[in-house]
Parts: C-alpha cells; structure tokens; sequence
C-alpha cells in the first residue's frame, strides 16, 4: 500500500503550499490529462491517466511510495474521495480541497446556490439527474462523457429550462454560455462541464405543509370519487414516490396526488383528457409550489410519446391503460376499481404484464364530530402491481 495518500483539488488557482509539499514528494501521480501537465508534477514520477478511479486505487494500493490524486474542484464532494475511501483498498488518505465546481459555476453565474439541488449525471444515471431538473427550479449537475448538456436538453423535451453551461472551469479554455434548453443538443460541449438547470415555478414562498392526502378542502373543488384521501394515501405508499423517479399520474382529476406526489421530491406528469382537470392540476402545483408537467390527452394514446415512468397512477381508463402501462415496465403501477369484476380485470391485466398483483377493499367512513353522525362513506378496490425485480 502507498506509504501516503495526498488528493489535491484543482480549481485553476496556484497551488497551495501544502498541495505542492505533496507534490514534490510523489513517487505517484494520478490525475486528468490537464493535471499531470502542471508544472509542479515531478518529472520522474509515475503518472496514472485517471479514467476509472477504482482501476487508480487499485494501482495506488499496491505501489511503495507516496501518491497523488489530482482531480477538479472539491475531491470530497460528489469526487474522488469517496472511491478511494472504500474499504477494499485500504487507503488512508488526506485531502486538499478547493473550491468545489458547483461553487464556482455559480459564481460565474452570479447566482446563489444554498437552494439549488446538486446530482451527477453519468449515462446510467442520466435519466434519474433528468429527472431531479423536471422537479425542482434550481440544479446543477455534474456531467460526464455521455451524458452532458445535449443529452439533458433531449431527455427534457416539452419543459422549458434555461442552461447555463461551464466548460472546463479553472482552465484558459473555460467558458460560460447561457441558452434555453431546447438549443443545448444543436452544440458540441466540451468536458468536463457543470450544467445549471434554471427554470419552473420557485417554492420559496409557499408555506410549509404538514401532512400527507390531506383533505379534499385543501385542493378546492372537482375531486371525483377516486382521490377520496384515505385511497390517495394508500396509492402514495404503495407507490413510494422519490427524488429522480417519474410518476404518470393518468387521469389526474384535481391533481391531489400529483401534487402529492411532487412533494415528495418527484418529477411528475399528470395526464387527463379533460382541459378543465388539466387547469386544475395546473392551479394546485403553483399553489403548493411543485413542479408539475401537465398534458392535455386521451389514455393510451398520449402516453406512447412519454419519456419511461418509474411508478404509475392510474386514475381511470381501465384495462386498456393498465396494458399500456405494464408494456413500459415501470416498477409500481396502482389503481382503483368500483366493482369486484372491474378489479378481478385489472388485477388480471397487471398479472399478464409481469407484476406481482395486491388487490384490498378500502372502506372509509367520515365522522362529524359533533354529533357523530356519518358524513360520507367511501368503498373501493386498492388494485396494486409491483415488479418483482424492483423488491417488496
């Protein structure tokens, strides 16, 4: 094992003192084309290309000396630091950090950041960080070879965002270019670069909410007999909406659940046939502050130009829609029927399509407190599928 591992953060500015102590020492240097160009890298020094950090601690466990990792911003944060710390290398290492690339793109953006989500964006997970920009007004990613400014303006089509791209901070080639969202895939973008996603309605001033499917008062009037609180509450738990998820909220009625949903930390799109739901749905986001991607259209139909759920609601449209659904594989899909037959279809449909099948009689039975007399009663079918490959 190296006899002492030093990770340097490189932000463009000179050095510190401690970082060039290390340098001079190293027997081993890891780091990007443009780190192992600096001066202060000994000549006689191994140098390591760093592609994949796991290869470069595996070299670095085994080499006798003192190594170096060099890498951009703040190696602790979303960097290198993490993987060197696994144990199966059995690295101890000490840090030099600098100012983080999130920071100083949002420096050159003038903006502040304490309110901005951060992820990183590899292709694996590019999808997911897409989805983090569809839920919240302000984020930065980290982006990486694949998976950059033109791939997350394509996977955003049909929501509206301004992208202030950073190549190559720190760097004389660095650069600051602000466009909207739809222009980003039309340009060849150097790496590495932070993307900031600016765009949608702030939440700053929307009071804090407590509680989860609440009452039917808090979304105004138009909830229809399937958003009744207590099925919207066991939807939400079956479906376990999260941050990087999409939800399809089909047949969305006042948008209750949806919103719900959002405020969970979700992207969502709600879908409804009807022009007066859709304005709803609109109408409850703002006020509660989420993000909400509405669209006009007919179940099954619409769907087929969605981009890929990870969990479904399904609000009505039946068998049809359950169909389609299933064939895009999301990992929840839950609905609701009215009567045995119409929820021994449903479960039916969700069996055929791969899921394993739930299916609960939902009786609920409001009380006026004062005199203790029934208020409204509410029975349904909670039809719920899941596939098994995404656990219980």
């Amino acid at each position: 094992m190296a006899d002492r591992v030093t990770v340097i953060g490189w932000d463009g500015s000179p050095l510190t003192a401690a970082a060039r102590s290390a340098l001079s020492a190293a027997t081993l240097v890891a780091g990007a084309a443009h780190h192992l160009a600096l001066p202060e890298v000994p000549a006689g020094a191994e140098r390591i290309r760093l592609g994949s950090v796991s290869l470069a601690a595996r070299r670095i466990a085994g080499h006798r000396g003192s190594a170096v990792v060099l890498a951009d911003g703040d190696p602790g944060f979303h960097g290198v630091v993490r993987t060197l710390r696994v144990p199966e290398y059995g690295l101890e290492v000490e840090v030099v950090p600098a100012v983080s690339s999130v920071a100083a793109a949002f420096a050159r953006a003038g903006m502040p950041w304490d309110d901005a989500e951060v992820v990183v964006a590899h292709p694996r997970t590019l999808r997911r960080a897409v989805n983090v920009c569809r839920a919240n007004p302000k984020v930065a990613v980290l982006t990486s070879p694949g998976a950059g400014p033109a791939e997350l303006a394509l996977l955003l089509e049909g929501v509206h965002r301004t992208f202030v791209i950073c190549e190559e901070l720190g760097t004389d080639r660095e650069e600051v270019t602000v466009l909207t969202s739809d222009k980003a895939a039309d340009h060849a973008w150097r790496d590495p670069n932070v993307v900031i996603v600016i765009g949608g309605a702030g939440n700053a001033d929307v009071p804090v909410v407590r509680g989860w499917a609440l009452p039917a008062a808090e979304y105004g009037e138009g909830l229809g007999k399937g958003e009744h609180a207590g099925l919207r509450a066991a939807q939400l738990a079956r479906l376990g909406p999260a941050t990087g998820d999409l939800v399809w909220d089909i047949g969305c009625g006042s948008g209750a659940l949806a919103a719900e949903a959002a405020r969970f930390g979700a992207a969502v799109i709600a879908v409804d046939a009807d022009p007066e739901a859709c304005a709803r749905a609109d109408a409850v986001a703002r006020h509660f502050g989420v993000q909400l991607q509405v669209v006009h259209g007919r179940a099954p139909h619409v769907l087929e130009r969605l981009p890929e759920p990870d969990v479904v609601r399904i609000g009505g449209g039946g068998v049809a829609v359950v169909v389609a659904c299933a064939d895009r594989r999301p990992a929840r899909i839950v609905t609701h029927a009215g009567t045995r037959d119409e929820a021994e279809a449903l479960c039916a449909a969700l069996a055929d399509g791969g899921y394993v099948v739930e299916c609960a009689l939902l009786q609920s039975v409001g009380l006026d407190t004062g005199s203790w007399a029934e208020k409204e009663r509410s029975v349904v079918f909670l039809v719920s599928g899941r596939r098994p490959e995404s656990g219980p």
